[in-house]
């Protein structure tokens, strides 16, 4: 489609779950618990008939045993009429990310006008599932008919049988370069010579910049909790207030026991999360008379070697930097999902060097350094979190809320992707295009 027939399209608002540190066990909420609980604010606050909504679109890796199709699930529960079409899309890490760009297509394209879009995961309630041992032994099981039989297989039960399969640890590993994303990480450290201090710096201060964003009530996408008992939930509780390079020092290497430098806390927690953006046309906006936040402004995915996928953003970033003939001081501020300490570092010091940008981004020189104090001001999947399906949805309605308070221009938020892929959304403050306007 050429550039003159396609539509602006607008984001009119957002909101999202906290994030809530896995610990071990199942957490309270399901991934669709989470979807739903961060929809129902956010549609009320808006006068459209939920029939008027063309689709719904809903990133998730793992969604639960009883969620397939978890954004139908979630429609449904929403109270979104059954003629309103709904799917899941899965992009692993930016899965959230995805179903913005799907919605973002699919108006900018007139096919749609009104579109509910976002991300969910539920990371504490992973499948631990049963190994393929024991599901041939449960199928003689069934099949058995006298209690001889029954007898018989029950007696062919072994320890083997009980060796459960960790969906999440595999879910996290790159099955063709037989990575995890931990592992990927250390292989980028060791690549732009990254040191364990520099990771740890980074993550206290992502840590920190998040507990003074809370404390300064910077947070307002955050829409409140409440579990079957009663309990409320209104803050990312990954974060820690004390955390010091110092006692970050103490932590053993987490995936290269002997010589790494990637460990839990300079790494990304496991999270449950969801986050959601209302995306419209300017005929919808005028027809509801919706507020606008920002408009999307282009979007792009990038492909690279899984075995250093960190360095995802780099390579999607960059189309669209050349598109727009931008240069890094047009950008006012960044959101580049902290997957790792390490990854984020190694993308800043990528743009900074004319061999890399030569070889792998087709650049003729050196794209720049990308300013600490505009990225992830307000920290990012270190103190965060990274609940997998939601992180790309959350970090652009967090930027668009970042151009907004600041009152500046243009944004670009951009993660890595498990598997060696990139994305990146450049996002515009409509507030500020307008007051150029006038």
């Amino acid at each position: 489609m050429n550039n003159e027939c396609r539509r602006k399209v607008y984001i009119v608002d957002g909101s999202r779950t906290p994030q809530l540190k896995s610990r071990g066990k199942v957490g309270p909420f399901s991934a669709g618990d989470l979807a739903v609980g961060a929809a129902r604010p956010l549609l009320l606050r808006h006068n459209f008939p939920l029939e008027d909504l063309d689709e719904v679109i809903l990133g998730c890796m793992m969604p639960g045993e009883r969620e397939a199709n978890v954004g139908r699930v979630v429609a449904l529960r929403l109270g979104i009429p059954q003629s309103v079409t709904a799917w899941t899309v899965q992009r692993n890490c930016a899965s959230g990310m995805q179903s913005v760009d799907s919605a973002y297509k699919n108006i900018r394209n007139g096919d749609a006008d009104l579109i509910l879009a976002g991300g969910t995961e539920s990371m504490s309630h992973a499948p631990v599932m049963f190994n393929h041992t024991m599901v041939n032994w449960l199928g003689d099981m069934m099949k058995s008919r006298s209690i001889g039989q029954k007898v018989s297989n029950i007696l062919k039960l072994r320890a083997k049988h009980f060796k459960p399969v960790i969906s999440l640890l595999l879910g996290l590993t790159d099955d063709t370069v037989g990575l995890n994303m931990g592992e990927t990480a250390e292989i980028i450290a060791q690549k732009f010579n990254i040191t364990r201090r520099q990771m740890d710096e980074f993550a206290v201060n992502s840590h920190h910049r998040l507990a003074a964003s809370a404390r300064a009530g910077l947070l307002d996408e955050i829409e409140v909790l409440y579990d079957e008992k009663g309990n409320y939930y209104d803050f990312d509780d990954g974060v820690r207030t004390d955390s010091s390079v110092e006692s970050l020092a103490r932590l053993r290497p987490a995936f290269d026991r002997k010589y790494g430098k990637v460990t839990a806390g300079n790494s990304a927690q496991i999270t449950d999360g969801a986050a959601w953006l209302l995306l419209a046309s300017e005929d919808a906006v005028n027809k509801y008379n919706l507020p606008v936040v920002a408009s999307i402004a282009d979007t792009q995915w990038a492909g690279l070697d899984p075995s250093v996928m960190g360095m995802g953003p780099v390579h999607a970033m960059t189309p669209i930097m050349q598109r727009n003939q931008l240069a890094i001081d047009d950008i006012d501020y960044w959101e580049i999902n902290e997957a790792f300490a390490a990854q984020v570092l190694a993308c800043i010091q990528a743009w900074q060097q004319d061999e890399y940008c030569q070889k792998y981004l087709g650049l003729d020189n050196a794209m720049g350094k990308i300013p600490y104090e505009k990225l992830n001001i307000d920290g990012g999947g270190v103190s965060l979190g990274h609940p997998v399906g939601a992180s790309g949805a959350r970090i652009i309605l967090h930027l668009c809320k970042v151009l907004q308070r600041t009152n500046t221009k243009q944004g670009m938020a951009s993660l890595c992707i498990g598997g060696g892929q990139g994305g990146a959304v450049l996002i515009q403050n409509e507030s500020t295009t307008e007051a150029e306007a006038a």
